[in-house]
């Protein structure tokens, strides 16, 4: 996740833009720490991901492959 003040920092320039336009530099840093942001969330939800075991009624793992094979080579669940 991305650190308080950065994230405090694109709500700034975003209040800004809407009041009072935004100069070519901050423009540059707004994209620069969207840019930052979005990658700390995807990698954030990549490991949600492949962390997950989804299990059926009937208590069968019925996880992707693709997603067991990623946890095998990380070992997590312990997969054999």
């Amino acid at each position: 996740m991305l650190e308080k003040q950065k994230l405090d920092r694109i709500n700034e320039l975003v209040r800004k833009e809407r009041n009072d336009g935004l100069s070519e530099e901050e423009k540059q840093e707004q994209k620069g720490l969207r840019e930052e942001y979005i990658k700390a969330f995807r990698s954030g939800m990549r490991n949600q991901i492949e962390g997950i075991k989804v299990v059926d009624p009937d208590g069968n793992d019925v996880t992707p492959d693709k997603v067991k094979e990623i946890q095998k080579e990380k070992g997590i669940h312990n997969r054999d």
